[in-house]
């Protein structure tokens, strides 16, 4: 990788690879769990908040990347310790599937969501998480 995505948000591709790390779905589901047992409405906005705190807006130029992303997400390689990164190789081919035109630049936003993702994983299990 000689830089920075062009076409990318860089920033923007972390925040969806962390996102995607960390399991973004429990507060949807504990909202679900909380209305099935008839939970105090204040209880679930409470809850309606924090989940709109942990979402974001993926930028229009960022789709294609987390698209493909998503794409890959069983394409991991891994030891022992976990993820240790994507299998290029089905990237590649995945690339050439979806017909995708600027491989280069798409491998370029694909790292940058990889090694984030990575990093919170790394840091959740720091954390006991």
């Amino acid at each position: 990788m000689d830089g920075i995505p062009v076409w990318c948000e860089e920033k923007k591709l972390e925040d969806a690879a962390r996102y995607w790390a960390r399991g973004s779905d429990s507060l949807r589901e504990a909202i679900d769990d909380l209305r099935r047992l008839n939970a105090p409405e204040d209880v679930i906005r409470e809850m309606e908040k924090a989940q709109a705190s942990e979402d974001f807006e993926v930028w229009d130029e960022n789709w294609p990347a987390v698209e493909m992303w998503l794409r890959l997400q069983t394409q991991w390689r891994t030891s022992f310790g976990g993820l240790i990164g994507l299998d290029y190789v089905a990237a590649k081919w995945m690339f050439q599937l979806y017909e995708v035109e600027d491989q280069k630049e798409m491998m370029d936003c694909i790292i940058v969501m990889e090694r984030s993702a990575l990093s919170a994983i790394s840091e959740d299990k720091a954390n006991g998480s």
